[in-house]
Order: structure tokens, then C-alpha cells, then sequence
């Protein structure tokens, strides 16, 4: 089965939020990894600037004589030797002296890499950083910096080696805080883009919504004169005799069929708001006993009790609202076997249509105003326009059951004073 232009609109609201959703997401995602990047960034700039403390202050105790011989034993004598970070002084390039290594074991990291740190910074001349494998588990922050004897030429390299753990478990706090920042942000992007998709689309929706409910109104309506017209030109041309009394009929049929697509088309132009009520001056009491005069009872006992009741109201729609609830009572008024009984009463601005048929159920009695069924079975829509007149005009529809049986419906309209 199809579903409705308005169901299509629905699911397209989805897929606007979905999409909402994602693009922001993507612009989301990637901001925050800018962001974690940098924070590791900031983290490694951290590390490599105590490091390179230490290789600095360890370089200004290296001494180097006339002949280019590297001296070390100040440095061991320097509380920075018991200090972390940790750290080596050792020979490489065209140096040749006893390395130093710091008394204080800060970092698990082979002795090896460390001198192949030193050889990679004199050789290149510039600071090493990076991380290297410990000896343990995990990563070692390291940087080498080269350094010149009296002969002018790179003798070796002092490195430091610090442990990152600290540093590596606050940036691991700060991605899953940045994580669960995105999940909570995604989600009220999702939630906005839902609103807002929603209200973007919500003017379709209900212009659609009111184009079918148009339609359904238009074929419940014409239905039952459409039947009873080609139930006429058939008899007519089964038996020429008789058609001098079933043209009249038929006239005043298409009458009322070119009446209900009046009305109906009346009501969807107010309800696009692209026409006003063509309120006036009327008396109910005077317009409720035309409708009952004019409506074929089909045996029904129809009784009228008035008084002068004046009101500010579209004529048009409002005799159309009356005629619906006497047509709605003379059908289901009624019990098994026994013609309608209908009584009417005009007084105050309110028109009460009571019947003696099984009653309304309460709990289905507010969805007969709004949907295309009633507690009978029947369509509900005749109902529904009753309501949308008397909203209109400010005023309202209420139904209930009467004590002794029977169903009453109360429709009132803002009486003038």
C-alpha cells in the first residue's frame, strides 16, 4: 500500500535530521580531532621543554680542554645528577671521553638506544626528540642535543630521558572527555536538527493533510447522492412513463451535490486561509426550523422547539453544520425496528440535537470530530465539519448520552448580546 504525501513528508523529516545529523557530525569530528592533536602536541612541547632544561644546565658543567678533551666529573658533582629527569652524556662524532650517566633511574630505556640517539644528533648537528621504546612496557620521551669541543667539531651529545606516562594518561583523559563531548553534542544536534527539520516542513505537512481530508470529505459526502442520482436515471430509463416525476428529483439532487462541493470547497479555502467567514447577523432559531423544513425526515418524528436566538455566524456553513447533525441523528437515532426520534431545541445560541438511538460511546465520541470513523461505523467526517464550524465562529461541539438513552449534541455559537 502507498502511503500519503503527508507519511512521505514524515519520513522525509527524517532524513533531513539524519542528514543535519551527519554533516555536523563530520564538522564535529574533525574539529575535535584538531583539537585532541593539538592537546598532544601541547603535551609533547611539555615534555621536551624539561628535557631540554636538563640537557642545557648539563651542558654548561661539560668542560672541554685545549686539546679537545671532554671533562665530565663536574657534572656528577651537580645536584642535577640525582635529579629527574635522567640523563647521559655521551661520546660520539670525533669525541672520545668516559660517558656520564646520571645516579637517578627515572626512565626504563636501553643504554644502546641512547647512544645511538647521540650519534644521530652529532652527526645531524640539531636536537633529537621523539619517543623510543622502554625496556618495560609503554614509551620513553627522549631528546638529544649535540655539542662541540674546544676543536670546533661535535664531540658527543648529552640525552635525556623522561617518562611520559603522567603526560600520556591526562591526554587520555582529554580524548575520552572530548569523546563523550561529541556523543552529547551529536545527540542535541540530532534533537535540533529533528525541531527544526519538523518545523521547516510542518506548513507542507498540514496543507497536505488538509488536501486529503478535502478529498475524503468530498467522496463521503457525494457518495450517497451520486447513488441515489444514477438510481434515478436508471428507473428513468427503464420507464420512460415516469420520468416527467424524476426529473424534479434529479434536479434537486444535482442541487445538492453542486451545494455539498460548495460547502466543502468553502471550507478548504478558510482553512488555507485564502477566504474569511462571511459572518453575519442571523437567527439561529429561524435558520435551524428552514434546515428541518427542507431535510427529508425518511419517516423520522422530528420536533422543533425554539427561541429567538441571534448570532454572528456564516449562514452558509452553519446550516450546513445543523443540517449534518439532523441527518447524523435521523440515520443512528434510532433503535432496531422503530423510525428516528428527533427532537431540536434553538435557545441562547445553541442548537441541542437529541435522538433516542443507543447513545455515543465516551471513549470514541472526541475521535468521531477528528477521524473518518464514528462509534456507528459510519463516517465520522459530517461530524467533523460540525466541529471545524463551530471553531470557527469561536464557539464549540459537545456530545454526550442522555440519561433515559439516546446520544445529545450541544453545538453553541457566541450569542449577541
Amino acid at each position: 500500500m502507498r502511503s500519503s504525501a503527508a507519511g512521505r513528508l514524515r519520513r522525509l523529516r527524517w532524513l533531513l535530521t539524519v542528514l543535519f545529523t551527519a554533516l555536523n557530525a563530520a564538522g564535529l569530528l574533525v574539529l575535535a580531532w584538531l583539537f585532541v592533536a593539538q592537546d598532544r602536541e601541547q603535551g609533547e612541547l611539555r615534555l621536551d621543554a624539561e628535557l631540554k632544561r636538563v640537557t642545557a644546565a648539563v651542558l654548561r658543567l661539560v668542560q672541554s680542554n685545549g686539546d679537545g678533551t671532554v671533562v665530565t666529573a663536574f657534572v656528577g658533582q651537580d645536584q642535577i645528577d640525582t635529579s629527574c629527569p635522567e640523563f647521559a652524556v655521551l661520546p660520539a662524532g670525533a669525541g672520545e671521553f668516559e660517558p656520564h650517566f646520571s645516579r637517578r633511574d627515572c626512565a626504563q630505556v636501553d643504554r644502546g638506544v641512547l647512544y645511538g640517539l647521540a650519534r644521530q644528533a652529532a652527526d645531524s648537528g640539531k636536537f633529537v626528540e621523539g619517543y623510543v621504546p622502554s625496556t618495560g612496557d609503554g614509551l620513553v620521551r627522549v631528546v638529544a642535543q649535540p655539542f662541540l669541543s674546544s676543536a670546533g667539531q661535535y664531540a658527543g651529545a648529552i640525552v635525556a630521558a623522561s617518562d611520559p606516562a603522567a603526560e600520556l594518561a591526562r591526554h587520555e583523559r582529554v580524548l575520552w572527555t572530548v569523546i563523550g563531548g561529541c556523543v552529547l553534542l551529536v545527540g542535541a544536534l540530532a534533537v535540533a536538527g529533528h525541531l527544526l527539520s519538523g518545523r521547516a516542513i510542518r506548513p507542507a505537512v498540514a496543507a497536505l493533510e488538509q488536501q486529503e481530508v478535502l478529498l475524503a470529505e468530498t467522496a463521503h459526502d457525494l457518495r450517497t447522492p451520486v447513488a441515489a442520482l444514477r438510481a434515478l436515471a436508471e428507473t428513468a430509463w427503464r420507464n420512460p412513463t415516469d420520468r416527467p416525476d424524476l426529473l424534479p428529483r434529479t434536479v434537486r439532487l444535482a442541487a445538492r451535490m453542486g451545494s455539498i462541493i460548495d460547502d466543502l470547497l468553502v471550507r478548504a479555502r478558510l482553512a488555507a486561509g485564502v477566504e474569511v467567514l462571511a459572518v453575519q447577523p442571523i437567527w439561529l432559531d429561524q435558520l435551524v426550523t428552514s434546515v428541518v423544513e427542507e431535510t427529508p425526515t425518511d419517516g423520522a418524528q422530528v420536533t422543533v422547539t425554539t427561541a429567538p436566538t441571534k448570532v454572528n455566524a456564516d449562514p452558509g456553513l452553519v446550516q450546513r453544520a445543523v443540517g449534518n447533525l439532523l441527518d447524523n441523528a435521523i440515520r443512528y437515532g434510532r433503535q432496531p425496528g422503530s423510525p428516528a426520534i428527533v427532537h431540536i431545541t434553538v435557545a441562547g445560541g445553541r442548537v441541542t440535537v437529541a435522538d433516542h438511538g443507543p447513545g455515543i460511546d465516551a471513549a470514541v465520541a472526541e475521535e468521531s470530530f477528528d477521524r473518518f470513523t464514528s462509534g456507528s461505523g459510519s463516517s465520522g467526517l459530517g461530524l467533523s465539519i460540525v466541529r471545524w464550524t463551530a471553531q470557527a465562529h469561536g464557539g464549540f461541539l459537545r456530545v454526550y448520552n442522555a440519561e433515559h438513552g439516546g446520544a445529545i449534541f450541544e453545538l453553541a455559537f457566541p450569542p449577541v448580546p
